[in-house]
């Protein structure tokens, strides 16, 4: 994936990082355009088709949780990046924000070096996809398309989420640890806790609505197609 090619929104509020972040990224290739609040981010995004959000939380006019339950709503931008810009270190606001379908968040006060870090890392990821469909009983696990079938019809997954269910369908009955569905998912450069993963799992369930992945207490997690 060629960072020439790709395409970032930037939304904040806040001029200075606005231009901190443009700055860095540019520098790196990538095609940058901004947005100052929430409404002009929904805008921009209609024309500019961004690979890639970078969304400030605390936002005039509409929030980024908003933004992006939004966004993730319509599934023509089900496969854009998101990633939060937040001041809230509490957990609480970190996993809200992840169930919302945001890939990554990344905490206030930013470091440029850590974001472009993390912006190159998440696109790397996605050049590793080998685009082999899984056929497990009546699930069809496409990764060239982002989809999943089950029983003919379609589930809508967000990235993460897809990224988190390919990976352990990959290997039906293999237990995957904790620590290697951090580093092979969300990968080694990116620093997110345990509390991550349960959140992705648990949406994944409640989307397919079948009981497909078991938890293994202390260890980790399998996937597992029920007769």
């Amino acid at each position: 994936m060629d960072p020439n090619s790709k395409k970032v929104l930037i939304v904040d509020d806040e001029l200075d990082i606005l231009e901190i972040i443009s700055y860095n990224l540019s520098k790196e290739g990538y095609e940058i355009l901004t947005a100052k609040n929430g409404i002009e981010a929904l805008e921009k995004v209609s024309f500019f088709k961004p690979h890639l959000v970078i969304l400030d939380i605390m936002m005039p006019k509409m929030n980024g949780v908003e933004v992006c339950k939004n966004l993730r709503s319509q599934q023509e931008y089900n496969d854009t990046l998101i990633i939060f810009l937040t001041a809230l270190n509490d957990e609480s606001s970190q996993i809200k924000g992840l169930e919302t379908g945001a890939d990554d968040y990344v905490n206030k006060p930013i470091s440029p070096k850590v974001l472009v870090s993390r912006v190159n890392a998440i696109f790397r990821r996605l050049n590793k996809e080998d685009g082999k469909s899984l056929k497990l009983g009546n699930m069809v696990i496409d990764p060239e398309k982002f989809m999943v079938i089950l029983n003919g019809n379609d589930v809508i997954l967000a990235k993460k989420e897809f990224e988190l269910l390919y990976l352990l369908a990959s290997k039906p009955g293999r237990v995957f640890l904790r620590n290697e569905i951090l580093s092979q998912v969300w990968g080694a450069e990116v620093i997110v806790g345990d509390r991550t993963i349960d959140v992705h799992i648990r949406k994944i369930r409640q989307k397919l609505g079948i009981d497909c992945i078991t938890t293994v207490k202390g260890v980790g997690y399998k996937f597992e197609m029920q007769d």
